[in-house]
């Protein structure tokens, strides 16, 4: 921890219990004028999701109503909704980060900036257009689906930069690879996150739309996307540590990890207002990476994300991550980058099949086998392989969904 950091904690923590019913339930056991060190702060309790939905609506907010201007919501799906509300200078700031996001990306106001996530709860759409127009670009505010439109308007208007989640990147790619309609486009960039996505994926998107792509990171909790991007030296994501305090912690221990071991992220706001947090877990998998970066950033990086550490699967008394399904898919050129996880339970015990892409001329049966033969000699079970022709599983405008867990549905 730095001396500017610990010194931003100290400071905040000077109000946050008179300010933030939230914070002075919370520590109501902690004096926080004894956080001196950076011992004492990794003292304090964790900050989970599970504490912002027991806040719901309001109950995390530590400014007066009249003082907040926005509020949004996770993307989640089930259960009660995280409502994070937003002060100006939250806004403000948010934007000062996306901005400098795309300027780590090399895009500067002559740029023409096309923005596919969605608008309204979800922080992305917004996000990505407060950092365009912060940065002084022209903003296309898309917002998701139409593909017919999204690709008109790339063409009459010769964006220039794409923001994408990576699944709506990939199924651009593939329809502008179908209509053979790359020549009369001018992408140069593509800013791509909200979802892990593995090196085949990244490597199918940047070749068939011909641009140098950044991964984008951040979570509606901790402002939205735009707390950290990869660089041109694309070996992590550098974060924004004047506005954030990143910790990576043993998932297990929950005590923090040296840099360049891997952990699950934790993340303590210094500047918010309207949601401060203090010791959020994020469950993203990910490492600090020790050293300077070749491109001459001051800033801190983290690796690409592994995963998550809630998306672990326990199969036949194996741990298994996603991740690592993954890396077998990967080491076989033959496969696309899609696929899709199911894990059922049948006639007693549990089963996991796969279901892969790849085209027409490879033999289906030899290459399930090959699959089946890998996943059992690194993971140490044999899962059920399904091959299927390429473009049969299903592409998303939003986040696609890999794994089906069945056994508790």
């Amino acid at each position: 921890m730095k001396p500017e950091q610990l010194a931003a904690i100290r400071e905040q923590f000077k109000t946050l219990k008179g300010r933030s019913l939230f914070y002075a339930k919370k520590y109501a056991d902690v004096d926080l004028a004894d956080v001196r060190t950076q011992a004492d702060f990794e003292q304090l309790p964790f900050t989970e999701k599970a504490d912002l939905r027991e806040a719901y609506p309001l109950g995390i907010a530590a400014v007066p109503e009249e003082k907040i201007v926005r509020m949004h919501s996770s993307s989640g799906t089930t259960g009660t909704p995280v409502i994070i509300p937003y002060t100006q200078k939250d806004v403000d700031d948010w934007a000062t980060m996306f901005a400098r996001c795309f300027e780590m990306a090399g895009v500067t106001p002559r740029d023409r900036v096309q923005i596919t996530p969605g608008y309204g709860l979800w922080t992305a759409g917004i996000g990505f257009q407060a950092g365009v127009e912060k940065l002084g670009a022209m903003a296309i505010p898309m917002g998701p689906g139409n593909t017919e439109k999204q690709l008109k308007f790339m063409e009459d208007m010769q964006s220039t930069v794409l923001c994408a989640t990576s699944s709506y990147a990939l199924l651009l790619a593939e329809e502008i690879e179908k209509r053979g309609i790359r020549d009369k486009l001018a992408l140069r960039k593509g800013v791509i996150g909200s979802e892990r996505w593995g090196e085949k994926m990244r490597s199918r998107i940047k070749n068939e739309l011909g641009i140098q792509i950044y991964d984008i990171y951040g979570l509606t909790e901790i402002y939205g996307p735009g707390i950290g991007i990869s660089c041109d030296c694309d070996c992590g994501m550098h974060y924004w540590d004047d506005f954030i305090y990143l910790e990576i912690l043993d998932p297990e221990t929950l005590k923090p990890v040296p840099d360049g071991e891997y952990g699950e992220i934790c993340i303590t706001t210094l500047r918010k207002e309207g949601a401060p947090l203090i010791r959020f877990r994020t469950h993203d998998i990910s490492r600090i990476l020790p050293g300077e970066c070749a491109c001459g950033s001051p800033f801190p990086r983290i690796d690409t994300l592994m995963g998550r550490s809630d998306d672990m699967m326990k199969i036949k008394g194996v741990n298994v991550f996603p991740k690592q399904i993954e890396e077998v898919l990967q080491s076989f050129p033959e496969l696309s980058s899609e696929y899709q996880i199911h894990i059922s339970h049948l006639e007693g015990r549990d089963t996991m099949r796969i279901y892969v892409e790849t085209t027409g001329e490879y033999d289906f049966l030899d290459v399930a086998e090959r699959v089946a033969h890998e996943v059992k000699s690194r993971i140490g079970f044999t899962p059920l392989v399904k091959v299927v022709e390429l473009g049969v599983l299903p592409r998303s405008e939003k986040k696609t969904k890999r794994v089906f867990d069945e056994r508790y549905e």
